[in-house]
């Protein structure tokens, strides 16, 4: 694997990850949201990744068919939870059913926080990965002094 190709798979994370903390982000924003265009409570969503081949140049495709390829991230879609509403008694809400009771976003708060620390901690690695590429590369351009 060559500086460039490390460098893409890890700016691939990169842009996964931030994909992730900004449907996070969204969870948290939405958190108390009882009313959509769809109808409904807010439905809680997550980030589905699937590893991809990085677009190389025709020399490199031609190397890796004779070796085996590195792999990059991508996010390939955003789930929604099929989680019925939490149901929460509050009469005085404007969305409150006959009965008192209003459908609240199944979110659960610490869940998000975790995923939004494991998403800023992989985020964090991709950035230690590039750094340590473009080390190893300037490592590489001194030997030739």
């Amino acid at each position: 694997m060559d500086l460039f190709n490390a460098m893409n798979i890890s700016a691939s994370g990169l842009t996964a990850q931030r994909d992730r903390m900004n449907v996070i982000s969204s969870n948290l924003a939405n958190m108390h949201t009882t009313r959509t265009p769809e109808g409904g409570p807010y439905r809680r969503k997550s980030v589905v990744f699937e590893a991809h081949a990085p677009v190389p140049p025709f020399q490199q495709v031609l190397q890796d068919r004779i070796g085996q390829q590195a792999k990059a991230v991508r996010v390939s879609g955003i789930a929604e939870s099929n989680k019925p509403p939490v149901r929460v008694y509050d009469p005085s809400h404007p969305d409150a059913g006959a009965d008192g009771y209003v459908a609240l976003p199944a979110i659960n708060l610490m869940s998000e926080m975790v995923d939004m620390i494991s998403a800023s901690r992989a985020f964090e690695a991709n950035i230690t990965a590039v750094g340590a590429s473009k080390n190893m590369a300037s490592k590489a351009l001194e030997i030739g002094r």
